[in-house]
C-alpha cells in the first residue's frame, strides 16, 4: 500500500529526509509562499504545531513559486523569513513544484488521493493543506482559504 512514507524530500538545509521518519504521527502538509495574501497563515500553522506536537502531530511546509511567483527566495531567504516573521519551528522543505510535469512526487500522490473541488487534482493556490493520518494515508484536503485554526476538530479526531 502506498502512503506518504514512501517519499522523501530535501529540507531548506539541504538534507534529504524520508517521510517515513513521521510514521505514527498526524501531519498537516502545506504548500507555502512568503509573499502571498495567505502568508499570515504561517502563524496559525505554528500554533497548531505548538498545540499538538506533544500528542504526535507535525506541520510540514513545502514552499512553492508556481502561483504568482510569490516565493522567489532561495532556501536561506525562505527559512529566515519564516523564522523572523512567524517563529516557524516546524519542518520546512526546499522549494518544489506542486503542479505539472515537474511536480514533486509527494504532491502527485497527495493530489491523486485527495482531489479538490469538482475532482480536479491540481493545486489551485498557495496554502492548500492535506491532513495525513497516523498510518500515512490522506484524510482530507483543505482549500487555501481554510484557516489553520478551523482544522483543529479534524486534527483532534485524527489524534
Amino acid at each position: 500500500m502506498t502512503s506518504i512514507y514512501t517519499f522523501s524530500a530535501r529540507t531548506l538545509g539541504g538534507d534529504t529526509i524520508g517521510l517515513d521518519r513521521y510514521q505514527g504521527k498526524v501531519l498537516l502538509i502545506v504548500n507555502t509562499a512568503s509573499q502571498c495574501g495567505f502568508t499570515p497563515q504561517y502563524a496559525g500553522l505554528q500554533k497548531l504545531q505548538d498545540d499538538y506536537a506533544s500528542r504526535g502531530f507535525d506541520v510540514l511546509g513545502f514552499p512553492c513559486n508556481q502561483f504568482g511567483k510569490q516565493e522567489p527566495g532561495d532556501a536561506e531567504q525562505i527559512g529566515s523569513f519564516c523564522e523572523k516573521n512567524y517563529g516557524v519551528s516546524f519542518q520546512m522543505f526546499d522549494k518544489i513544484d506542486v503542479n505539472g510535469a515537474d511536480a514533486h512526487p509527494l504532491y502527485k500522490y497527495l493530489t491523486g488521493e485527495a482531489p479538490g473541488l469538482l475532482g480536479l487534482e491540481a493545486i489551485k493556490w498557495n496554502f492548500t493543506k492535506f491532513l495525513i493520518g497516523r498510518d500515512g494515508t490522506v484524510l482530507k484536503r483543505y482549500a487555501p482559504l481554510t484557516k489553520p485554526e478551523s482544522i483543529t476538530d479534524d486534527i483532534e479526531k485524527a489524534l
